[in-house]
């Protein structure tokens, strides 16, 4: 008996941890959803900042997808894994109804790697600010403060 409930419990601890973890990057494209219908324009802009990419490319991304928070993993799934926003957008139209995992593995993230955690975890920022190799000086041109 104390066997078969402790097995039930571990069970419904891990199955428990699966569901939060999905519910974390839910809720995470919930909101940004909801920050996207409040503000269509400013969420655009916020998005081609962060991904340093061009608006009307935003924009042409942003109607071909389901939903605006789908706009946002199409292009952190881009930076990650370096491919072009449009090939990630191809892989996603294909995929869409199989998850955000079943996408990133498609594009060559690995299961164990620190962006899969990420990605499951729901541990993503949308900051409108420059993030990966623009925000690491890697983007184009010197800017300030760069030595010549």
């Amino acid at each position: 008996m104390k066997k078969s409930f402790v097995a039930l419990a571990l069970f419904a601890i891990i199955t428990g941890m699966s569901v939060n973890a999905h519910a974390d990057l839910d809720g995470f494209l919930s909101n940004l959803n909801i920050q996207a219908r409040a503000d269509m324009n400013g969420f655009s802009v916020k998005l081609g900042a962060q991904f340093g990419v061009p608006l009307p490319q935003v924009q042409a991304i942003i109607r071909s997808v389901e939903m605006p928070a789908d706009a946002f993993m199409c292009l952190q799934l881009s930076q990650w894994t370096n491919k072009q926003p449009d090939m990630v957008v191809n892989t996603y139209k294909g995929n869409k109804g199989k998850g955000w995992g079943v996408i990133a593995k498609q594009l060559g993230i690995k299961p164990g790697s620190t962006e899969f955690h990420a990605l499951k975890r729901g541990d993503l920022h949308f900051t409108g600010e420059p993030s990966g190799a623009i925000a690491q000086g890697k983007g184009k041109g010197k800017g300030k403060g760069h030595n010549k």
